[in-house]
């Protein structure tokens, strides 16, 4: 019987994300010895390499393998093609390396060759400290410290020692690296998990709970810390004033991210990922600030490193790519351009479609909703509840609970706008009930719920009328601690104005535009 498309497969997911150099590479590995080149599993990564959807009906009927056999070979292929990436990616990547020169130095202790052993042991020592690889560099020195007991001919006092300073040293940076990435950790999963700080209280237990966690560093000198040290600080920092508003000081610290980089070039390959999540912020912060001019140089920068960073692994190219196209259209956003925006999303759905199993869904919440903002702005509501409502089935209601409500109030817009309110009663009474239960119902939606609610009982001429009160409302929460984060996702304001001037509001936000960047 064929598996459902949705089955994971982790053999046919890894196949597929292979490249050709690796494929080929994979081909040459396996058939290093002569009889290998019929081996079962060599046809059965062919057959897996053709198909395009996980099918074992398939796969049986053109392997020679019975059914009972393949879990066994699948697992035996697995962890071969595991094997000849390592030693195709080995020399590019440190901890590979490190990992390699570890395991052969344990070789060479154990046949009692100690001399060779420890020379090993000290170049992969530097190897180590020069690129922060502080948990492997305990690992080395304790075999260090292993082989001096053992080797007496070469000073075992004086080497002691000094392997005894060093490892002291690196479990002080190892302790704190530790408590700084816990802290952006779990300040990072909160955002995912709420978004923006909602009420007072949260901002209260953030600040007592994670302010005083991060305090403690700001007596230190910074000169004193290792790269790694100050990347978690720096990236800890940032996160606690993103999620509190606080959006100067987490540009300050973002900017210090990405400065941190450029100091220690040799680390963007190493840190790919870090570096990468570094310029998301830094644009995202420009964005909300309406720093149009320092957003669109540094999307400039930012297409530029790409080229670079993008090549080193398919991780770093989906990262890079999922930046590059919310940015690209958090630009049309911001600009106005709602027509040109239009126009990149079958690129960036083939991307979501190619990075499938390997983009999160945070990632693809935020992307399906950025697209569905893009049709609102241009007034093509329909396909904008489209993609919509693939937030809305998310079944897991922990996930970004922020978009998940703000995806249901815009989705209510776009039933009005639209003229499909025949049961607009039925579904304000939903969303109602989910902010409720998500704990996500401010002030700001509570006037919007309400003002839609009443919709279908105002008169036609008394609408604009309508439009404009409620836009008197909630123009004074534009600014507020925390009822300003709704403008964040939604720019309600600009739609009411729209209705009030009787003007798409495309042409609303455009104006807004040319007026600040004049």
């Amino acid at each position: 019987m064929a598996a459902t498309p949705n089955k994971q497969e982790p053999v046919f997911e890894l196949i597929r994300s292979m490249s050709k150099a690796e494929k080929r590479n994979f081909k040459l590995y396996a058939t290093r010895l002569a009889g290998n080149q019929e081996a079962k599993f060599l046809t059965l990564f062919d057959c897996l390499d053709s198909l395009d959807e996980y099918d074992e009906k398939r796969i049986l009927q053109r392997c020679p393998i019975k059914k009972e056999q393949l879990p066994n070979m699948k697992a035996h292929l697995y962890k071969q093609i595991l094997v000849s990436i390592r030693l195709l990616d080995v020399q590019r990547t440190v901890p590979m390396q490190l990992r390699e020169q570890i395991d052969f130095a344990r070789i060479l202790f154990d046949k009692g060759l100690y001399r060779q052993s420890s020379k090993l042991l000290d170049k992969a020592a530097e190897l180590a400290l020069t690129n922060e690889q502080y948990t492997m560099a305990i690992d080395i020195v304790e075999m260090q410290k292993k082989i001096e007991t053992l080797n007496i001919s070469r000073g075992i006092l004086s080497k002691s020692e000094s392997l005894s300073r060093l490892a002291g040293t690196m479990c002080d940076k190892i302790v704190r690296i530790n408590d700084l990435s816990n802290i952006s950790m779990q300040l990072y999963g909160l955002y995912l998990k709420l978004g923006y700080t909602r009420t007072q209280k949260d901002i209260d237990l953030i600040i007592q709970v994670y302010g005083q966690k991060l305090a403690k560093y700001e007596a230190c000198d910074e000169g004193e810390l290792s790269f790694t040290e100050r990347f978690f600080l720096y990236q800890a920092n940032a996160w606690y004033n993103y999620i509190l508003h606080n959006l100067l000081l987490c540009y300050k610290y973002v900017c210090r991210w990405i400065s941190l980089f450029d100091e220690h070039p040799h680390m963007k390959q190493l840190m790919y990922d870090a570096y990468l999540r570094g310029y998301s912020r830094l644009l995202d912060s420009l964005f909300l600030l309406r720093s149009h001019k320092r957003f669109v140089s540094t999307l400039r920068a930012f297409e530029k490193e790409i080229g670079e960073i993008g090549n080193i692994s398919d991780n770093a190219r989906m990262i890079a790519l999922q930046i590059l196209y919310t940015n690209r259209i958090n630009n049309y956003f911001r600009e106005g351009l709602f027509s040109d925006g239009i126009k990149i999303i079958p690129e960036v759905e083939e991307f979501i479609r190619n990075y499938s199993n390997q983009l999160d869904l945070h990632h693809r919440m935020v992307l399906y909703y950025k697209i569905a903002c893009l049709y609102f702005g241009n007034g093509n509501y329909g396909p904008c509840m489209e993609y919509l409502k693939r937030i809305i089935s998310t079944r897991d209601p922990q996930i970004r609970r922020d978009l998940q409500c703000y995806a249901r109030i815009l989705n209510l817009i776009c039933s009005y706008e639209s003229g499909i309110d025949y049961n607009i009663d039925y579904q304000i009474r939903s969303v109602y009930v989910f902010l409720v239960k998500m704990n996500d119902m401010q002030q700001v939606q509570l006037e919007m719920m309400r003002f839609l609610k009443r919709l279908n009982t105002i008169y036609a001429g008394d609408l604009k009328e309508e439009f404009r009160k409620l836009y008197e409302i909630l123009k004074p929460y534009e600014q507020h601690p925390y009822e300003r984060r709704t403008f964040y996702y939604l720019d309600v304001l600009s739609w009411l104005q729209s209705k009030v001037e009787g003007i798409p509001v495309a042409e609303v936000i455009r104006r807004r535009f040319l007026s600040e960047n004049k």
